[in-house]
């Protein structure tokens, strides 16, 4: 076994000239200039804060290739939704309220259409589970997949554990070598400002996005939150500073999904709060 990786050590070592010369292919936009093809990102927030909002929102405009909010889907993408905690008929009735036609490229994955057809609970923290997953993204060919959420999800993995995460990070990075697009979403910790549990999950995501309290007052229905980058290795916080978005009813009964630029005292406030100097 030594000698096959030390042969395989010396088949893929590159001098820094060799790398430059080395062609490999650019990992293109999925949405906006933070979300590429086969990254490992992370959405979270305090419960009822709009993480499904987000997260279905933003399924649908790469599903039908449509910007969502500030940012442009450059091409339509086959995306699996694999829901772990919401109600089959909540989850039907965001996906008609949230802007577009129904899309083939849009499949979901839900825990409750599973039970009631008489199969395996979902459990992701199974490596057999994770590889009947990565079967079905193949046969599918799906190139993004939204993982709501890690809690429901990964229900055997301690949150606060560091290494039990590493029973899931080999299989995530697996489907980054296919090419595969993953967002996973999950709640945040008593602050609000962190992600829940242990902080090595952190360190092979791309990206993480953390959805805040808005500026304004909550709408009576729908949701609205400032969504702010925490993590961003795909570009600048110039080229994507925070953003308000609001999922706004209108006539008929559909949503609205609205978009402002924080102004420089929100994100004054912003950088306090992360800060830890105050919860406002």
């Amino acid at each position: 076994r030594q000698d096959e990786l030390l042969a395989a050590f010396r088949k893929s070592t590159l001098t820094a000239p060799e790398l430059r010369r080395r062609e490999i292919r650019p990992r293109e936009p999925v949405l906006g200039l933070w979300w590429r093809e086969a990254d490992l990102g992370f959405l979270f927030a305090p419960r009822g804060r709009g993480k499904t909002w987000f997260s279905m929102g933003a399924a649908k405009a790469i599903a039908a290739g449509e910007a969502f909010g500030p940012w442009e889907v450059p091409k339509a993408r086959r995306v699996l939704v694999v829901d772990g905690e919401m109600a089959l008929d909540n989850t039907r009735d965001r996906e008609v309220l949230l802007p577009g036609a129904p899309c083939e490229n849009l499949i979901f994955l839900h825990h409750q259409a599973l039970h009631d057809d008489g199969s395996e609970s979902l459990d992701l923290a199974i490596p057999d589970a994770q590889q009947a997953l990565s079967a079905l993204i193949e046969e599918r060919e799906i190139e993004v997949l939204i993982l709501d959420n890690l809690s429901c999800l990964f229900r055997r993995v301690a949150e606060d554990k560091a290494d039990a995460w590493e029973a899931i990070l080999p299989w995530l990075l697996d489907l980054r070598r296919q090419n595969v697009s993953v967002c996973i979403v999950h709640h945040s910790g008593r602050n609000h400002r962190d992600m829940r549990g242990t902080s090595k999950r952190e360190d092979a995501a791309l990206w993480i996005m953390r959805l805040d309290e808005p500026v304004a007052g909550e709408p009576d229905e729908g949701a609205r939150f400032i969504a702010k980058l925490t993590k961003n290795r795909n570009s600048t916080s110039r080229d994507c500073p925070p953003i308000e978005l609001a999922f706004l009813p209108c006539v008929g009964g559909a949503l609205q999904i609205t978009h402002q630029a924080i102004t420089s005292a929100e994100r004054f406030r912003i950088a306090v709060r992360d800060l830890g100097l105050t919860r406002a």
